[in-house]
């Protein structure tokens, strides 16, 4: 089968590679239908993220159909349609039990396009299938769907539920990526009395407005003095980091008000300063953390009932053999306009509901 292969920082190829095969009895093997890129490919690319070694192919979120189940699972069979998450649960650990599988010490955790072969391939090996994929209703198309592996799940929990987000609050998002983006969606289903847009690129601001955005800033324009304006200078609630850089996370810590929440998102590939002599005094709680995809059933069911606005996020569509071109056109988004690009078969037939 052909699969995308990282080779070390700034190399990489679409190119020939094994087929999997089940490993363990908890494995399922899923025939990809649809993939997208996400910005931690982009650092795993510049070599940000050093546990990937080279020969790994990428992707951690893909929609697909189970082709071979090992015998242990129970959940789902051959010719399901599914949800690959970008988070593999074991299901035994404390982590696990608890709900927080990206911690999960089983084996699990973050291991697609990681540790393991990962999505961006014809076919991915997908271990504990029981609790790392997710049955698919026919109502929602692979374009929604593949954005529910990790980008809402990962803004809903690392974001929105981190931050507090309460009825009322304003709520700043530095960045207005796909992260960000997806974080102003799910931030609106807790009535936010406003939600305020920072980045540099105007074209993300207008769709940070169209997902629901009250106010934006430009980044490069004091954006700490509109929230304070807004807040007759208070601060921020909530202020949500979804850049992943040291200066939009120390502009964070000075957007939030005394005893607000900072929830950083992003993903940092240099160390931040934490401005303790400023934030000791303020009952600042500051949130990280790598999503669990707990949440993914109940985003699941919103997307089914067309709550959640996935497919306005998605900018480009490409067949699944032009994955370097998806790449360039991702990798150069204040260039390309890109927010999330998807590839693969994105029409999807539908699936019969199961008997009992």
């Amino acid at each position: 089968m052909k699969g995308f292969v990282f080779h070390g920082p700034g190399q990489s190829a679409w190119q020939d590679i094994p087929d999997p095969a089940l490993k363990d009895p908890t494995d399922a093997v899923v025939r990809v239908d649809a993939v997208t890129i996400c910005g931690t490919d982009l650092h795993i690319l510049n070599g940000d993220v050093p546990d990937v070694r080279p020969g790994t192919v990428l992707g951690h979120e893909a929609v697909g159909e189970i082709v071979e189940v090992g015998g242990d699972v129970r959940t789902v069979r051959p010719g399901d349609r599914v949800l690959v998450s970008c988070i593999s649960a074991c299901g035994r650990c404390r982590f696990c039990r608890e709900s927080a599988y990206g911690q999960c010490r089983g084996g699990g955790g973050w291991i697609l396009g990681h540790l393991i072969d990962g999505t961006q391939a014809e076919y991915v090996r997908v271990p504990y299938a029981d609790l790392s994929v997710h049955v698919l209703p026919s109502t929602v198309g692979n374009e929604d769907a593949v954005l529910l592996a990790d980008i809402f799940p990962t803004s809903y929990e690392v974001g929105v539920l981190n931050g507090h987000v309460r009825p009322g609050d304003t709520v700043a998002v530095v960045g207005a990526g796909p992260i960000g983006l997806a974080a102003i969606a799910t931030a609106r289903l807790f009535a936010p009395e406003r939600i305020v847009a920072v980045d540099p690129a105007a074209a993300r601001l207008e769709a940070a407005k169209r997902l629901g955005a009250d106010a934006v800033a430009d980044a490069r324009e004091d954006p700490e003095q509109l929230v304070a304006d807004l807040t007759d200078g208070l601060g921020a609630d909530v202020v949500i980091e979804a850049v992943g850089l040291p200066e939009s996370f120390e502009a964070c810590t000075r957007m939030v008000r005394p005893g607000g929440h900072v929830a950083n998102v992003g993903v940092h590939g240099k160390p931040a300063v934490l401005h303790l002599e400023d934030l000791w005094i303020k009952n600042v709680t500051l949130t990280t953390g790598l999503v669990d995809t707990s949440s993914t059933p109940t985003l699941l069911r919103m997307a089914a009932a067309g709550r959640l606005p996935t497919a306005d996020l998605v900018t480009h569509t490409f067949p699944l053999n032009h994955m370097e071109e998806a790449y360039d056109v991702f990798g150069r988004a204040a260039d390309t306009g890109a927010l999330k690009v998807v590839l693969g078969d994105l029409p999807h037939r539908e699936v019969a509901v199961r008997a009992a």
